[in-house]
């Protein structure tokens, strides 16, 4: 039916009723006017289906040329098949007097497929029945972008959870929001494990709690913020305090966040460093150590160089003076502070592991008991010695001659700690080690070496202190601070370790760890050598002495030249080499090691590419030469004797 037809029924009913009204016929027209004009689909549909209305708009909508094309179709037809169902029921719902709301498919005449939503009412036709009057529009751009939108929102969704995943599976980092007043927000795991609070106990508690007493009061949190808000991003170090009330270094890195301009809130992310600082402390201690331990070596040298010409010079100065016993005694005092002196480098150059050590099997047992005499008339009446020893012989590779100063010193300092009087006890016992161990030795056999006394003991402190080079806590003029350093490099040369143990008020133990000798010759009985007299070789030699320090050199010339050998004297490597090449009567090499552009070895092997058989004997302070050095070099310690040189010459014979 379309607009003639309505009118015509609309005609017939006011026939029957009451004269045409003009206003209303004038608002008849009005509405038609609305209806032919409106974008939107206009319908009325009969119980049974029948279109009995539409406007050009809908005509459009379900592609009709005209509304002949339509006036006997029915609604339901233009229904998408999947909502054709529930679209009949809505519509004998609203034939029934309900207005309702729905969206379906609308299909056209050609196929054309629409999402449409319409709003329908109830309305009375001129027979009483009711119908379905609709007012539809197309939604279908709308619910394609509400589709989108939609999709979007589930991918932000999902980003969103992906991202509250992501950071709440780092552990290493605590991550967490704070509100623009320092408020906590949000919490990840990683805040969790390292401080130690759930995030149901800490969110909506002020960050600050993180702090130490002291970062409070000086109002270090808020300034943090202060400082981020105003530059963007704040990093910085420090002390933080966990929820048990441990502390932990943090690297700690606030970043603000910004909407419309304006701080919204922080992002701040925390990091436990405390084992990479204490790893970073640790790496600065011991390149400290390395640069003082160069140092020490390179003054130990020249120091010894030093005391040989004064130790040389002195031993000839007693052949030639007068038996005058004043004389003698001002030598001796002279020669006993040299010795003093060089006792003071030997401790210097084991701090730096550069003394020469000879390795040899040493029994510890035995080596104790022969100084006790020793230990008894140093350490005095007040300290009692105790002694404790396997049953079995225990044998260790080191340098008896160091071992035996390093027991000395240990004993000393014990004595030093108890000003009163104590114990001291020296044990040896045998160790396995085959897995962790707190010397942080390699797996083996090994022997400990304790001295514990009964006094003052160390704090913490000062124990972590102790082998440091020249720290002592002795007295100006009391102690060099070399004693421990030099057990201390002895160990690590022998391939062991020495462990500190101490408590304050309950005394001190050292614990000196060395491998147990295997395949080591045992140490020969060293009972006092023979003073007197000094070996002599059977003949006359040329001797050809090389040393860059012009007083050692002369030294060596004169204690050579004393024992009737003749010497020729140079002060480096090439010019050596200049002699051999051109002085056959060469018999003998001396060599220091340390020299500049040709060390000592390096001279050994050109003379020995032209003298194959050339005797040599390297004269050095220092342990470390080349390995693998020749059993036919001969070797001096500096400061060496004119004694010491005799018996080097006379091996070599």
């Amino acid at each position: 039916m379309h607009y003639g037809e309505m009118a015509v029924l609309a005609n017939k009913k006011q026939r029957k009723n009451a004269p045409l009204d003009a206003d209303l016929q004038a608002s008849d027209e009005l509405l038609r006017a609305i209806t032919e004009a409106s974008s939107e689909c206009i319908k009325v549909v009969a119980r049974d289906g029948r279109l009995l209305q539409m406007n050009p708009a809908g005509l459009a909508m379900i592609d009709a040329d005209s509304w002949q094309s339509v006036a006997k179709a029915s609604a339901f037809d233009l229904i998408a098949p999947e909502f054709r169902s529930s679209w009949i029921a809505n519509h004998q719902r609203v034939c029934d007097g309900e207005s309702l709301v729905w969206e379906f498919d609308m299909v056209g005449l050609k196929g054309t497929r629409r999402r449409m939503q319409t709003r329908a009412t109830p309305t009375a036709l001129s027979d009483g029945t009711l119908a379905q009057l609709a007012v539809m529009r197309e939604v279908t751009e709308l619910n394609e972008r509400t589709r989108e939108l939609e999709a979007a929102l589930e991918r932000l969704r999902e980003s969103e959870r992906s991202f509250e995943l992501l950071v709440d599976s780092v552990t290493d980092y605590a991550l967490f929001r704070l509100d623009p007043s320092g408020r906590i927000v949000s919490w990840n795991s990683g805040a969790r494990r390292i401080k130690g609070y759930d995030a149901a106990e800490i969110i909506g508690k002020n960050f600050e709690c993180f702090y130490s007493e002291q970062d409070r009061a000086a109002g270090v949190p808020a300034a943090g913020l202060r400082t981020a808000a105003r530059e963007g991003r704040l990093e910085t170090e420090g002390w933080r305090v966990r929820k048990d009330g441990t502390r932990f270094w943090a690297n700690v890195i606030i970043d603000a966040i910004h909407s419309d301009g304006q701080v919204v809130g922080f992002a701040k992310i925390t990091r436990d460093i405390t084992e990479r600082r204490d790893a970073e402390a640790r790496l600065r201690q011991a390149q400290k150590m390395e640069a003082v331990g160069q140092f020490t070596g390179g003054a130990a040298h020249d120091f010894n160089n030093l005391l040989m010409a004064i130790l040389g010079s002195l031993e000839l100065l007693r052949k030639r003076l007068p038996n005058d016993p004043r004389l003698l005694a001002l030598l001796d005092n002279a020669v006993l502070a040299a010795k003093r002196g060089s006792s003071l480098t030997q401790r210097m150059l084991a701090f730096a592991r550069r003394q020469e050590l000879k390795h040899e099997a040493v029994d510890l047992a035995a080596l104790v008991n022969n100084m006790l005499e020793l230990l008894e008339r140093s350490l005095g009446p007040t300290i009692n010695i105790e002694t404790a020893f396997p049953l079995d012989v225990v044998r260790v590779r080191t340098d008896a001659n160091q071992l035996e100063t390093a027991l000395l010193n240990l004993a000393i300092n014990s004595r030093d700690a108890m000003p009163e009087g104590g114990n001291i006890r020296i044990s040896v016992t045998e160790h396995r080690i085959a897995g962790a161990h707190a010397a942080n030795l390699p797996p083996g056999d090994y022997a400990c070496l304790a001295v514990a006394d009964t006094g003052q003991g160390m704090d913490e402190a000062t124990m972590a202190r102790a082998t440091e080079p020249f720290f002592t806590t002795k007295g100006i003029g009391k102690g060099t601070g070399l004693g421990l350093s030099m057990v201390d490099g002895l160990t690590g040369q022998s391939g062991g370790k020495l462990l500190v143990h101490s408590v304050p008020g309950r005394g001190t133990t050292i614990e000196l760890w060395f491998p147990i000798a295997a395949n080591v010759a045992a140490v020969a009985d060293r009972g006092c050598a023979d003073a007197q007299g000094v070996a002599q070789t059977e003949r006359q030699l040329c001797v050809l002495a090389v040393d860059d320090d012009s007083l050692v050199l002369a030294n060596i010339v004169a204690m050579l030249e004393d024992l009737g050998h003749t010497v020729i004297a140079v002060g480096s490597g090439a010019r050596a080499i200049e002699e051999i090449e051109s002085t056959a009567a060469i018999d003998v090499l001396v060599t220091d090691q340390a020299m500049p552009v040709m060390t000592g070895m390096q001279l050994i092997e050109a003379a020995r590419a032209r003298r194959a058989n050339l005797p040599v004997i390297l004269a050095t302070g220092y342990a470390e030469l080349p390995p693998g050095i020749s059993a036919s070099i001969g070797r001096l310690a500096k400061p060496f004797t004119q004694r010491a040189l005799a018996e080097a010459l006379a091996a070599l014979s």
